[in-house]
């Protein structure tokens, strides 16, 4: 079986964690859970005839105060910058770690995602922002922890692309969930 690890990385309150805990446990909780340190789950996919673990490294938000550590992204297959729709700063954030992630991680895939879909008339984040992450090549997905859209879809995206890299497929393969 293949493992592979993903780093879940973005400022404080953005929704690491329950991103996370919508795809492993199928759960959201209203309460927020602040991440110290790395919380670590676990969830097998299968990405066309492959069976994939996903190593989900949960980082700690970062702030003016605390900074992700580099040595927690190293050895990644890839990560998931996350941000909130509504608040601006943490897409700039996420600009600056994505910097830092690659020169931790190497250029392994990654995603921009914006969560909190469910909130869109909320948001500060434009789709001018988002065009400018998409310019600089950046793929970028809209998601909500609360409702779980797209959350499967993000996660089976990173995967795709990961594999793909280790096996220079030019086409990605399909993949679903056990």
């Amino acid at each position: 079986m293949i493992q592979k690890k993903i780093c879940m990385v973005g400022a404080f309150g953005v929704g690491k964690t329950s991103l996370v805990a919508r795809f492993v446990k199928s759960l959201f909780s209203e309460k927020y859970q602040t991440t110290v340190g790395v919380k670590i789950d676990k969830k097998v996919v299968s990405v066309g005839p492959e069976e994939v673990t996903l190593m989900l490294w949960d980082l700690a938000g970062e702030d003016a105060l605390t900074q992700v550590r580099s040595a927690h992204l190293r050895g990644a297959s890839g990560y998931i910058l996350v941000v909130d729709g509504t608040r601006r700063s943490t897409l700039d954030t996420a600009r600056s770690l994505h910097d830092r992630a690659q020169e931790a991680a190497g250029g392994v895939p990654f995603l921009l995602v914006v969560n909190k879909a469910d909130l869109r008339d909320q948001w500060e984040i434009n789709d001018e922002d988002l065009s400018e992450c998409t310019s600089r090549g950046w793929r970028v997905i809209t998601a909500s922890a609360k409702t779980g859209d797209t959350v499967e879809r993000l996660f089976l995206d990173l995967a795709y692309r990961m594999l793909e890299e280790d096996h220079g497929r030019e086409q990605p393969v399909r993949a679903t969930l056990p």
